[in-house]
């Protein structure tokens, strides 16, 4: 990573160095773009935020070569549990702890600090990636050809000014990129404060358990979550009446733990009244200039899902600005971005909503239509994931828009570490293909995996009727072949990606 001093061009700025900014940094590093990260702060904050992710966004740190660094310093999840006052399950939200069709497992636990400081150490890698701390961008103006970047080095109080072929705005919910826009939010009408506690167990209290509870209370309703190592933390409806500094203060914080804790159990770390928001920006790009996770999407934290939208975000948008730079598709192709992640974050966010609703009503029979009854036991929750909004997937093809699985290799590696972050033909066999559309797809740089050299693709093929599948850098399905003609039409799509097919 460079020092920053010898150019003032770039291909990219992204301003804000969280695990967005950082992730994005690190897969443009890994494309060869030029990218410098512009951050206000001296250091990342050493205060739990963040504290789980998936098994999509583990993927994405295997794709940049940072899983096996990452792996030590999280915990499996086994769940969630909705309890109601009196401590009766109400919903069961268990994860299994086996290995998803993604190669990882479904549920995460991090300290969010442990995960940036991987990220960002993962930027000496690339020679190409300049990290400036204590910058304060202040002004964006953009033109044809690119953007002027404004700020202030906050360490001597000079002003700077570089310039870029574009700017990502990974920086939060008060984003200054998001203004340059001038995007207006969608108001999901979520708006809450709560008491975010998190503390350190002085002693062992194996008794509060793995799984994270709702305590769907109404006079009071909270949650808990058991963090890494001796990490715990409970989050606490603050009530109307109530004031936010005194219901921080160090008495007050007890009296609302004595229920689970006492001091003699565990030391604050910290405790801060955060109001959780439901917003979606309107527009997430304007021309050059375009926007990242909290900076294009705030949600409740009831899926844990708010992190995670933005790695979706800087894995979607990453090979796009790639291709664009490398002048192998013009600008059109970041119209998909949008039209890709937009829906699929609101999905995410407005079941967030209906669980919160579920936490804090009296008529909790009414939020359990989320989950699936079953005879004698608790409604069980299962929550797929999203697909892709209309972009570059044609809608008429099985599979388009959905996430394709990984397989293992004849060497044992998965199989995302030998396609790299790059397109992929997957195939039931080597004969499959026709000579001319193999030349067709090896000319645009698309790696192909047969089923006969590579276990499970063919069946995964088999399974739904394929004969090919075509996969995007960032692992969703772009489209699939039952024939030859629908194999022309990948091997079209992938030779001219600046064409977005039409979608439902």
């Amino acid at each position: 990573m460079q020092d920053g001093s010898a150019s003032q061009s770039y291909d990219v700025v992204i301003v804000g160095r969280g695990p967005v900014g950082a992730t994005l940094a690190n897969l443009l590093g890994l494309c060869g773009v030029r990218t410098l990260v512009l951050e206000r702060e001296a250091r990342a904050h050493h205060l739990p935020r963040a504290v789980h992710f998936d098994d999509e966004c583990m993927r994405v740190f295997q794709t940049i070569g940072l899983a096996d660094a990452i792996l030590p310093q999280v915990i499996l999840s086994p769940g969630m549990l909705f309890l109601d006052a009196n401590g009766r399950m109400l919903l069961d939200w268990s994860r299994p702890l086996t290995l998803t069709p993604q190669g990882w497992n479904l549920s995460y636990r991090f300290h969010q600090p442990d995960l940036e400081e991987v990220l960002i150490g993962g930027l000496q890698r690339w020679p190409h990636v300049t990290m400036r701390n204590r910058c304060d961008v202040f002004a964006l103006d953009q033109d044809e050809t690119g953007v002027r970047v404004r700020y202030e080095d906050l360490s001597n109080g000079q002003l700077a000014e570089v310039r870029a072929g574009y700017v990502i705005g990974c920086d939060g919910a008060r984003s200054l990129v998001r203004r340059f826009i001038g995007s207006g939010m969608d108001d999901l009408g979520f708006h809450e404060r709560w008491l975010v506690v998190d503390v350190l167990l002085k002693r062992a209290r194996d008794d509060l358990g793995d799984y994270s509870l709702q305590h769907c209370d109404p006079r009071r309703p909270a949650t808990y979550v058991r963090g890494t190592g001796t990490r715990r933390r409970w989050e606490i409806t603050v009530l109307p009446d109530e004031v936010s500094q005194e219901v921080t203060q160090p008495a007050k914080v007890w009296e609302l733990l004595s229920r689970w804790i006492t001091p003699e159990d565990a030391e604050l770390e910290r405790a801060a009244v955060y109001t959780f928001h439901s917003t979606i920006a309107q527009k997430w790009r304007d021309g050059r200039l375009l926007l990242a996770g909290d900076s294009a999407h705030q949600t409740p934290p009831f899926l844990g899902q708010g992190m995670c939208a933005g790695i979706r975000d800087a894995a979607n948008l990453a090979w796009k600005l790639s291709a664009i730079l490398g002048r192998h598709a013009d600008g059109r192709l970041l119209d998909t971005y949008q039209s890709e992640r937009q829906p699929h974050v609101r999905e995410f966010v407005e079941l967030a909503i209906r669980l919160g609703g579920l936490i804090n009503t009296k008529a909790v029979e009414a939020g359990l239509a989320a989950g699936r009854a079953r005879e004698k036991a608790p409604v069980k929750l299962e929550v797929k994931k999203p697909l892709l909004g209309p972009g570059l997937a044609p809608s008429d093809l099985p599979l388009a828009g959905h996430l394709a699985p990984q397989f293992t290799m004849p060497d044992g590696r998965r199989s995302d570490d030998a396609i790299g972050y790059a397109y992929v033909l997957l195939t039931e066999a080597a004969g499959v293909i026709p000579s001319p559309l193999q030349r067709a797809f090896g000319d645009a740089g698309v790696s192909i995996i047969t089923g006969d050299t590579t276990a499970g693709v063919g069946t995964w093929l088999r399974d739904n009727g394929l004969k090919a599948a075509l996969v995007r850098p960032d692992r969703y399905v772009l489209g699939t072949a039952r024939n030859d003609a629908e194999l022309e039409r990948l091997a079209a799509a992938i030779n001219h990606p600046t064409h977005v097919p039409s979608a439902a």
